[in-house]
């Protein structure tokens, strides 16, 4: 298998749907957002995701994503990372959302995939985990080109969105690949922006989206945890 070869299979398996970290589980604020009636089609939707990714969660958690990346192999400054990204999130979900991922990523890919620089996260309680530091430090210990690892993570936080989308609007699976597919320069361009991107770049200004996490906590009817 050559080395191209290990990291598209290693990336298809750790960001695909069927990896048992319960992605599909998690709406980012969306299902309330769709409730309070501001998402209710595809363009609506496709301009919420747009703000998310550009100057929210996504461009934050891929920021943090590159420079676990290239901490890797440096325990201490992993431990900071995480640490950063845990203290960063918005509401009680979304700290929800990016540990528990975590947590579930680590044990599975330590059990598949297993890799030395995953032992900077030993000892750290469960509730420290950043899934995005917890999957680039992976990537970085299996030699995955960076600008390929994080265009995967980005593609799956938009991929996982869009199906919430899908199942709570409702839309059709026509309209869901069409919002992916015209995303696809948007990711391209995010993913190279994040490569570079100074640890002071982390934060944003969706603040729609971090004022719907805090709101999801107490609606009433949820299909989601966040």
């Amino acid at each position: 298998m050559s080395t191209d070869h290990a990291s598209l299979y290693r990336l298809l398996s750790w960001l695909s749907p069927a990896y048992p970290v319960g992605a599909y589980t998690y709406s980012h604020g969306l299902e309330w957002v769709v409730e309070s009636g501001a998402v209710r089609d595809a363009q609506a939707l496709g301009a919420w995701l747009d703000g998310v990714l550009r100057f929210g969660g996504g461009r934050s958690d891929a920021v943090f994503f590159a420079h676990a990346f290239r901490a890797a192999g440096d325990d201490a400054a992993v431990v900071e990372l995480t640490d950063l990204a845990m203290a960063l999130n918005p509401s009680a979900e979304r700290r929800l959302e990016t540990s528990a991922q975590g947590r579930a990523f680590l044990s599975a890919t330590r059990h598949a995939w297993p890799a030395a620089a995953l032992a900077a996260f030993d000892g750290l309680e469960p509730e420290r985990l950043a899934y995005p530091v917890v999957v680039g430090v992976a990537a970085a210990g299996h030699g995955i080109p960076l600008s390929a690892a994080v265009g995967a993570y980005l593609h799956a936080f938009l991929s996982n969105l869009v199906s919430a989308g899908v199942r709570l609007i409702p839309l059709g699976q026509s309209a869901g690949l069409a919002l992916i597919a015209g995303f696809e320069a948007t990711l391209a361009t995010l993913a190279d922006e994040v490569v570079d991107a100074p640890l002071a770049g982390v934060g944003g200004c969706a603040l729609a989206a971090d004022l719907a996490s805090i709101h999801h906590e107490t609606q009433y009817s949820r299909l989601f945890r966040s």
